[in-house]
């Protein structure tokens, strides 16, 4: 007899099933959860954020975070570097630069950004 095992990923918002799935962090004032999340509502939440991290007297803070990676479809991109994918993208329209709503972000545009951003 022979036994098939399903696994199944489901986005903690909505308890939609889902291909890719992305557990993040999400650390405020000490308290922090930790939220299982499609690719379009992890897109959404970093919209949501982003006046927040674009702020003037915004901070950049390393090395508290940590991320639990990814689960199912693995990107190619990978789980870190899909985390500024959103910021990336805005701060690119804000300045000027061109790049489409999804897909892979150009190199010239990653560059631009950690230049003007570190």
């Amino acid at each position: 007899m022979a036994q098939r095992e399903v696994i199944t990923y489901t986005d903690d918002l909505t308890g939609e099933e889902a291909e890719e799935i992305g557990t993040h962090t999400i650390l405020i004032d000490g308290a922090g959860v930790e939220i299982d999340l499609s690719t379009e509502n992890h897109d959404r939440l970093l919209e949501v954020l982003h006046p927040y991290f674009s702020a003037e007297g915004a901070r950049r803070v390393r090395g508290s975070v940590t991320t639990a990676g990814t689960r199912g479809k693995r990107r190619a991109a990978g789980p870190s570097a899909h985390s500024d994918t959103a910021q990336i993208r805005a701060w690119a329209k804000e300045n000027g630069l061109e790049v489409n709503d999804r897909g892979r972000v150009p190199a010239s545009v990653k560059e631009a950004y950690e230049k003007a951003n570190d």
